[in-house]
């Protein structure tokens, strides 16, 4: 099996520091700035782990340097070079194109980023199919694998069956001030694993009105005093805010106690110094058509934040849980060991004096 490897370096960098996407190398720079850390290619060396573990023997075709050489050497896989970027320059588009182009001659093309990566993947015109190891701050495209395990797990699998997933196009200026336009961009080939892709994401604006405000009423009602409640992104986190009467950031994460406005739009960091400091519980949305809890869009809720804090309070309206068909809520921290943490079931508000127990899982856990 010969499997192309792509990874996007700089993938996922503004979701720890609530800069809500890492599209262009102003936000780019800027996270660095913050004290963001690449995440992308340590993840794309979890998928070949997974991989290799499976299929020992293997052969990798991958380009230069961060772009997937370096996941190869961490993850200890055979490799070759079929492309390299261009010397001195950061990476950008062009080179995911490029690289593409040069991974023509594949069984599977692995690749590691986000959305905005995706669709440079697919203007490329990729001949092989291809799967997405999620790596990037918004993974709302149904070409992903539910995890870099599962990617791995998946192309170890790939029999030469394959569906058509979806790409999507969200324009992160827009996202970055809560306006969620996503769009139809193309479709990709990718293996017909259905369980181990994480499908595209859908939205709320078909449920009933009112039903995110009965959930927010009732969270507001379980309130306790003096403790902190970091509210994660989403239209039904946003509810809570109206119910406190309080402006909430659109898709950032905002901590509040006793009614007030702590912090706004806080960091990983000051969400973890938050939580040290004083009892704090986190308060997260279901991700419509995906049933993730944790690892997308709010990556500021990182391993050792989860730890700190006191409990997680998990909202989700009736109809975006009968979605889901019964599959599992899903964590991506990037920690195995702290998502396997969470595995059992967990109480969902789904609305005022409503709430049902629901299964949960790390989204590296074996799959059918």
């Amino acid at each position: 099996m010969i499997v192309g490897l792509i990874v996007n370096p700089v993938a996922g960098l503004g979701g720890a520091v609530a800069l809500k996407g890492s599209d262009g190398p102003g936000v780019q720079a800027r996270a660095l700035a913050l004290g963001a850390v690449p995440r992308a290619g340590e993840r794309a060396a979890a998928a070949l782990r997974a991989l290799r573990a499976r299929r020992p023997g293997l052969r990798v075709r991958t380009v230069a340097g961060p772009m997937g050489e370096d996941s190869a050497l961490a993850a200890g896989v055979p490799y070759e070079i079929a492309h390299r970027p261009r010397a001195g320059a950061a990476t950008g588009a062009g080179d995911t194109r490029a690289a593409v182009a040069a991974l023509g001659a594949v069984d599977l093309l692995l690749f590691a980023g986000g959305d905005g990566t995706a669709r440079d993947v697919l203007d490329a015109g990729p001949r092989p199919p291809v799967l997405g190891v999620p790596a990037g701050v918004k993974v709302y495209s149904g070409c992903f694998a539910l995890s870099p395990f599962a990617a791995g797990a998946t192309a170890a699998g790939f029999d030469g069956s394959t569906v058509e997933a979806e790409v999507v196009d969200l324009d992160e200026e827009a996202y970055r001030s809560g306006r969620v336009g996503a769009r139809l961009y193309g479709t990709l080939r990718v293996p017909a694993a259905r369980a181990r892709l994480s499908g595209r994401k859908t939205g709320s604006s078909a449920e009933p009105p009112g039903t995110a405000d009965s959930v927010a009423r009732a969270v507001v009602a379980a309130m306790r005093p003096g403790v902190a409640y970091a509210l994660g992104p989403g239209a039904t986190t946003l509810a809570v805010g109206r119910a406190l009467g309080l402006v909430l950031t659109p898709l950032g994460v905002d901590v509040v106690r006793d009614g007030v406005l702590l912090a706004s739009d806080v960091t990983e960091r000051q969400l973890h110094t938050c939580a040290m400091s004083q009892v704090t519980q986190g308060v997260l949305s279901v991700i419509g058509g995906q049933g993730f809890v944790i690892g997308r869009g709010n990556q500021q809720f990182s391993p050792r934040v989860l730890a700190a804090l006191a409990g997680l309070v998990v909202l989700a309206t009736p109809q975006k849980l009968a979605a889901l068909g019964g599959r599992p809520l899903l964590v991506d921290s990037g920690d195995p060991a702290a998502d396997a943490a969470f595995a059992g079931h967990v109480r969902v508000v789904t609305g005022h004096r409503a709430s049902v127990f629901y299964r949960i899982q790390s989204a590296s856990e074996e799959l059918p």
